[in-house]
């Protein structure tokens, strides 16, 4: 049966059948092969192929992948407000200069703990009905744009770990975060990723108008509650709309990040381009950020297996060009995935090479033939002669482990 699905889905042992788009924009020069080699499939993803038809009669089907948080109902269309062009923007090449992981980690944490402050004043103004500081909004942006120019997965991974009593106020500076590397990665121009960064931190401001026995329910919404959560978008719209000055980015990711590519979102019910380009990023990094975070009512899913269940979101729920491009930002297996290398060796992925997605470095811990620990060894797959490649990424719960987040840190 032929199946079309995000190249980011693309795994060794499928039938490619053929690539989407003309011939001369994929490196190969046949279309219908089985994908063996690991250096094919980097080329996939490097080539920046958005989808794929493959043949699951003569190679392996994408896995089952777990359902959203939540059903997302539409509600009566209103005038939508639209910001940037409909079409994304060509991806830039990565910066060639950045610090290590680790040189970034402690000036990430520490900015993390000083932003936490910062949105629970924020939040708590939006609560007693007083404007919010704009000078504040943006000096937070510019502190996290400062961090991921240094390194561009340090913040990103240090605001996955938030608590789930924190969420709230940490998720927005998580999607702050993700917008940014986003609109880096899609070439945008820095006055734009400055206006994403902000429209990812002022996103979901109209929490601060939702009851808080809703917002932090331990368990599913009832239909009744999950009616007034959908409230938050346009709370946060008629906040942020009568701050000065405030910028239509910011305005448009907190109406409309909700929206889906096939109109099933709310509140507007908008569909597929009439989204605007900065609320398509806006819906990539919220539900990333979402799905990997401890809940209230859920544990946060490893980030590799997160990529896998949104790539069957596009199309429906996300613009399947931005998801790529999130994905190259992020990384195929970002930091913190478990992934099991071809030697039996499990770990976590703690930095990202910058030659190809498909080579970090990673520091191994347990091991798949005795399923028992090991000795912690940092193991650089992009470094010349090494013989070990990943073979996939792994459920830490499989394993029965639950530690793996203190490897990488």
């Amino acid at each position: 049966m032929l199946k079309k699905i995000p190249a980011a889905l693309a795994r060794p042992g499928m039938f490619i059948q053929k690539f989407e788009g003309p011939w001369l924009s994929h490196p190969f020069w046949r279309s219908s092969f089985l994908l063996e080699e690991p250096e094919d499939l980097r080329k996939i993803v490097d080539s920046g192929i958005p989808e794929l038809w493959i043949d699951t009669d003569r190679g392996i089907d994408v896995p089952e992948a777990r359902e959203p948080l939540q059903a997302q109902a539409p509600q009566q269309p209103a005038p939508p407000r639209q910001v940037g062009s409909a079409a994304a923007p060509e991806p830039a090449p990565a910066s060639a200069s950045r610090v290590e992981m680790a040189a970034e980690l402690g000036r990430a944490r520490k900015l993390y703990e000083d932003s936490r402050a910062r949105m629970r004043a924020l939040f708590s103004e939006a609560r007693l009905g007083r404007a919010i500081d704009p000078q504040m909004a943006g000096s937070l942006v510019e502190d996290i744009a400062a961090s991921l120019q240094r390194n561009p997965w340090a913040l990103i991974s240090v605001a996955r770990l938030k608590t789930s009593d924190e969420y709230t106020y940490m998720h927005s500076v998580a999607v702050c975060a993700l917008m940014i590397a986003l609109g880096r990665h899609l070439g945008l121009a820095d006055e734009q990723i400055r206006e994403a960064g902000t429209a990812g931190l002022l996103h979901d401001l109209g929490k601060a108008r939702i009851p808080p026995d809703i917002l932090n329910k331990p368990g599913k919404l009832s239909e009744r509650e999950f009616t007034i959560m959908k409230t938050h978008p346009r709370h946060g719209w008629d906040m942020l709309r009568q701050v000065r000055g405030m910028g239509e980015a910011a305005l448009d990711v907190c109406l409309h990040h909700h929206e889906k590519m096939d109109g099933s979102g709310y509140p507007d019910g908008l569909a597929g381009e009439s989204i605007s380009l900065v609320a398509r990023m806006g819906a990539v990094c919220d539900v990333y950020d979402a799905v990997t975070s401890n809940r209230p009512y859920k544990k946060g899913w490893d980030p590799a297996e997160s990529l896998r269940n949104m790539a069957r979101w596009t199309g429906s729920h996300l613009d399947p060009r931005i998801f790529a491009a999130f994905v190259k930002s992020v990384g195929i297996y970002p930091v913190g995935s478990l992934v099991r290398l071809e030697s039996g060796l499990m770990g976590v992925v703690v930095d990202q090479a910058e030659s190809s997605l498909l080579t970090p470095r990673v520091r191994t811990f347990f091991s798949a033939k005795t399923r028992g620990y090991l000795q912690p060894a940092l193991i650089d797959l992009a470094r010349p002669g090494c013989q070990d490649r990943i073979a996939g990424p792994e459920n830490p719960a499989d394993w029965g482990i639950t530690d793996a987040d203190s490897y990488w840190q």
